[in-house]
């Protein structure tokens, strides 16, 4: 990965979402900050009615819906989403809650330009019901993950995770809210990791610059 701020400026990101896109909110307020090394060009949506489109609207960001039931195939909606992602100037892409398994040529085509955020620990809890899953086994630590996108689901290269305690009489709501709040921190820093060349793939690990360890480190004992 390159260290896209001294090379080309900041990186251009664009952002997909399926729905209200608290994520997505999270790392467009980052990008507020002239000091983030990575701009949001633009956010997209499969639904029309998703309530992020007009979080980032009102921010001034160009919002688009490609519906993916006007497109006969997954091929055909793929290739309007990254048409669009091109158009506004894209080379790196964001999921935040997007709700679409993505292709393997859709991976491939943005292949190591395309992370996810996952509400567990990583490998632990892939897939959905991620809250329910781990209250069930009891476990005392959970957390989210955010990670370069492959063609098995919720696998690939981790840049960043952030855990976070499981209390006595937790509900999967109460659990969700708890690790909501660590994603919309530990999101915006993985992707200004990346953007400052500071988290580089190197085969199917990410290699995190010593000089950023401290900052993580610090980031996650205090969620």
């Amino acid at each position: 990965m390159l260290d896209w701020e001294s090379v080309m400026g900041k990186l251009k990101v664009g952002i997909l979402i399926s729905g209200r896109g608290s994520n997505m909110a999270a790392l467009v307020e980052a990008a507020q900050d002239p000091a983030f090394p990575a701009e949001v060009c633009c956010v997209l949506s499969n639904r029309p009615d998703a309530k992020g489109l007009e979080f980032a609207r009102e921010r001034g960001i160009p919002a688009a819906v490609i519906d993916h039931k006007a497109y006969a195939s997954k091929a055909e909606f793929e290739e309007a989403v990254t048409a669009t992602l091109l158009d506004h100037g894209v080379d790196f892409v964001c999921l935040a809650g997007f709700m679409r398994i993505v292709s393997p040529a859709f991976i491939e085509r943005w292949h190591n330009r395309l992370i996810n955020i996952h509400p567990s620990l990583l490998p632990s809890y892939k897939g959905l019901h991620t809250h329910e899953r781990a209250l069930a086994d009891g476990v005392k630590l959970t957390g989210c993950t955010v990670h370069f996108v492959r063609a098995e689901m919720d696998v690939g290269p981790i840049v960043a995770q952030a855990a976070v305690p499981v209390l006595t009489g937790d509900t999967p709501d109460s659990l969700a809210a708890r690790l909501l709040t660590a994603e919309h921190r530990l999101y915006p820093l993985a992707l200004r990791l990346i953007a400052e060349g500071k988290a580089k793939v190197n085969g199917e690990i990410v290699d995190i610059s010593p000089d950023a360890v401290d900052e993580t480190v610090r980031l996650f004992s205090a969620i």
